[in-house]
This record gives structure tokens, C-alpha cells and sequence, in this order.
């Protein structure tokens, strides 16, 4: 274990460590009055103006990036910094750990609930229930763990103003579009305070919900086109672009360096993998409902790459497996390892032996609904731990590139009415609700401190470019 991971683990985190705290719990019983006063009282342990502080403690954030490659794909890390240096906005989706330990060292609510850990606007999406209804939430959950609420609103604060940092937008655009992304995810924790308990499980925010916020046509035909690509996007679709025949046998297509096989040099090297990839799969069936696992039987496995995802993600080991049935029915699944969150250390560790099991837990609380294949497994070999879910299946992403200000507001309320439901669903909305009140003041810290994260990640981006210059850190650029 590196140093700073170390003195992470031996820091003793405020608030969230103290699972005796009555603030800290899941608060279901009693009144949603109650519960309420509850999370008001929260405030005077720390009030919300508290929320817009940000400092940091001098770290250096190349230590934090480089104690966070351990365990990773050595020769993916330059890929990994390659594409951290293209902007400030690349950097920040790569710099969770980095965040993490910022947000540990600052005053936060103490209102405990499941946390995505890494939420920023690319980490909200389309995906589709199991009945093929498109949905939109958060689609991320490889840091998920219990922990303060406001860390996760905080981080997709910031997300934003960095984004509009990008496109060029004035200061007090950036804080329009905040405001009303912390004005919306307010009213609708009010409102999922007051409704029926299983009603709020029950809840979807749909593509539909989307689109009726968008404030022009010109918008929604923009919206309608991601959720019509979106609908497309299946197994059989990949199948048609990222398969091939060699030697008669339908194989999953190289492109290196992003899809590629291991080289295995002998028919022994062949059964040893071939045994160990159906161990994994047979361990994973397990994880599954007996429903799910009666589907998956049909199914016969193919061919397994490897396959480099994301930005924070590069340098994790992950997969790609094709399984036929019926000889022309594909399915894609991907096994993206499951590391430790970002967030432990800074807050309890998971209580799943297996972090692929967390991931799966934290996105079945947080979802509204939830890929059908999703479940665990892990490489006996190695020991790494993996979470299972489908590839691309049903699922889009929107383009902020060409994002005017009022688009980038219209996400900003998706992505905050996504973020309420999920919280609410996962946690207690009236404590919550209890925390933030009526007025603006919780809204009002949150964009002081997402305007000063914005600099803060501007100014490690321009020590990560120093040092790719410098030739300390060494790159690939795609």
C-alpha cells in the first residue's frame, strides 16, 4: 500500500465514521415531521453556508493520481493520462480520488445516503428498464458507497461549471445553470419527502420526463435524436461492427490498443484460460436471480477480449464477452473490474466482500431500474473482484459539446431531478430535505463552492499538462 494511501486509511474522517450519530442513519421511522426537525439539527452541528468552503492542505495532486494506478494495467496508464490532459473537464472525470480526498478534509452535512461517488454530468445517461422503457439517471457506480449527500451534489456542482468553463460561458451563466441545478434537486427532495414510501421506489424519471423539460423544439428534436440512437444500441448492434469470422469461427473484432485478445502461445495456455473464464462466469451465475440464470443458460459462450473504457475506469482491468444462443442471438456482456471506492478511507469501507458485489448493490439502490445481467464474480487467479452488466444496451449519452447555456441548464435540472430520485430512493428524503429548508441558502454555498472547485481542478489540470511537457508523465494520445 503507497503512503498516501496509507495515511488515508489511518485519518479519522469527520461525521461519516460515527454510525451512532442519529443524524447519520437511515431515519424511516417516526414522522416525516420529525425527520425533518432531524436534519434540520443537522445544521447547527454545521450550517449550510459551511458548504461553500473550500481550502486544500497543499497536497500534490500527481501523488494522489499516481497512488490511484495501483493495481492498474501499467502499459494503459499513459492512455489513462492521454486522455486526462485534453481538457479540464477529461482531467475532472479522471480525478474522483483527487476529489475525494478535497472533500474529506471540508465540513459536509453529515446526512448520510448511498453515494455514486463520481457523480458529474457524463455520469448521468439513457438506459432502459427491463420492460424497454427509456429511462434517465445516473449510470455510474463504480465508487458508490454511503457517505455525506452533499459530496455527490458538490461533485456534479462542479462538473457543470467546468463544463461551462469550456464552452465559454460568462460567470454568471455558470451560476445560473448551478442555481437551478441545486434549486431543482431541493423541490424535488421536497416532494419525494412527502409521497408514498413505495411510490418513490416505484418512480421513474423517463426520456419522456426529459423532453418535457427542454424549452424549445430545436431542443427536443436534439434530445429525440440521442433517445431514437439510444433505443438502437443492443447486442445485435454491436454484434454487426465489433464481431468477425477467422478461420470459420465468429470472434470479438481487434482494435487495438482499446479491443484486443491476450496472446496465448500454447493449446495448454488455451485450456488454462478457457477454464478460467467459465469459472468466472459460473461464479457469476450465481449472483443472479433464478429467473435470470434460467435465461443466461441459454446462452453459450464465444469469445472474451479485452477492452479499455472511460477515463478514471483506464487501466482497471475490463472485458468484453460474446454469447450466442439459438446460433444467431448475440449478447454482450462487459466484466469491468471492482476496485476499492475512491471514497474509503474518507468514510466506512464496504460491507460486501467482493467490490463488484457494492457496485451492483449501490446501483440496484440508486437506479430505478436495472440492467437485467447485472451481477458479480471474481478472478480466482488474481483475486481481482468484477461486476457484470450488458454492453451498451439501450443506452445513450448527449453530447455537451453543442450545448448553448439554456441546454446546459435543461441538463442540469435532469440531472438534478435524476440525482433526488435516486437519493431519495436509496436514503431518507425528508432527512435531507430537513437539511437543505426552503430557502436558497444550501443552493447559494453549493455554487460558491463549485466555482471555486472549477479553479482548483483548472489548476491541477495545468500540473498534470506541466508534467506531461516535462516528461514525467508519459502519455498516449488517441
Amino acid at each position: 500500500m503507497s503512503e498516501i494511501a496509507a495515511a488515508k486509511r489511518n485519518e479519522s474522517p469527520p461525521g461519516p465514521a460515527d454510525p451512532e450519530d442519529p443524524s447519520m442513519l437511515f431515519a424511516g421511522r417516526g414522522s416525516v415531521a420529525a425527520r425533518i426537525e432531524r436534519g434540520k439539527a443537522a445544521r447547527t452541528k454545521v450550517p449550510r453556508a459551511k458548504l461553500a468552503e473550500f481550502r486544500t492542505d497543499g497536497r500534490d495532486p500527481l501523488a494522489l493520481l499516481d497512488a490511484s494506478n495501483v493495481g492498474r494495467v501499467a502499459e494503459l496508464i499513459p492512455i489513462r493520462y492521454g486522455r486526462m490532459v485534453a481538457s479540464p473537464f477529461a482531467f475532472y472525470r479522471g480525478a474522483a480520488p483527487l476529489m475525494a480526498y478535497d472533500l474529506s478534509k471540508l465540513p459536509h452535512s453529515g446526512v448520510t445516503v448511498q453515494l455514486g461517488g463520481d457523480a458529474h454530468l457524463a455520469n448521468f445517461g439513457l438506459f432502459a428498464s427491463p420492460e424497454r422503457r427509456m429511462l434517465f439517471g445516473p449510470n455510474d457506480f463504480d465508487e458508490t458507497l454511503p457517505g455525506p449527500f452533499d459530496w455527490d451534489v458538490r461533485r456534479l456542482a462542479a462538473s457543470f461549471v467546468i463544463e461551462a468553463r469550456e464552452r465559454g460561458f460568462a460567470t454568471r451563466e455558470q451560476r445560473a445553470v448551478v442555481r437551478r441545478l441545486c434549486e431543482t434537486f431541493r423541490q424535488r427532495i421536497a416532494e419525494f419527502s412527502r409521497m408514498d414510501t413505495l411510490d418513490v421506489w416505484y418512480y421513474q424519471f423517463s426520456a419522456a420526463s426529459m423532453l418535457a423539460i427542454a424549452g424549445s423544439q430545436v431542443e427536443k428534436k436534439k434530445e429525440m435524436a440521442v433517445i431514437a440512437k439510444a433505443s438502437q444500441q443492443s447486442s445485435r448492434s454491436v454484434m454487426s461492427h465489433a464481431t468477425e469470422v477467422v478461420n470459420g469461427k465468429l470472434r470479438i473484432k481487434d482494435v487495438p490498443p482499446l479491443v484486443y485478445h491476450i496472446p496465448l502461445e500454447s493449446p495448454h495456455d488455451h485450456k488454462q484460460y478457457d477454464a478460467m473464464v467459465r469459472r468466472f462466469f459460473a461464479d457469476y451465475r450465481l449472483t443472479l436471480p433464478d429467473d435470470r440464470r434460467a435465461l443466461f443458460d441459454r446462452y453459450e459462450l464465444v469469445d472474451v477480449a479485452i477492452r479499455v473504457v472511460g477515463v478514471g475506469s483506464v487501466g482497471t482491468r475490463c472485458y468484453q464477452a460474446l454469447f450466442m444462443a439459438d446460433g444467431d442471438c448475440p449478447l454482450f456482456l462487459q466484466l469491468k473490474e471492482a476496485r476499492a471506492s475512491v471514497l474509503e478511507g474518507y468514510v466506512p469501507p464496504s460491507r460486501f466482500p467482493n467490490h463488484g458485489q457494492r457496485v451492483v448493490n449501490g446501483q440496484r439502490l440508486l437506479q430505478s431500474a436495472s440492467d437485467i445481467f447485472l451481477g458479480w464474480s471474481k478472478m480466482r487467479h488474481t483475486g481481482s473482484d468484477f461486476y457484470v452488466r450488458q454492453l451498451r444496451d439501450m443506452k445513450g449519452a448527449f453530447d455537451f459539446s453543442t450545448f448553448d447555456v439554456e441546454d446546459l441548464g435543461e441538463y442540469a435540472v435532469s440531472c438534478a431531478h435524476a440525482l433526488a430520485h435516486a437519493m431519495a430512493k436509496a436514503g431518507d428524503p425528508a432527512l435531507i430535505f430537513g437539511y437543505m429548508g426552503k430557502s436558497s441558502a444550501f443552493d447559494e454555498a453549493i455554487v460558491q463552492f463549485a466555482l471555486a472547485y472549477a479553479e482548483q481542478n483548472e489548476a491541477d489540470w495545468t500540473v498534470l499538462k506541466a508534467a506531461v511537457k516535462s516528461g514525467r508523465v508519459q502519455v498516449i494520445r488517441e
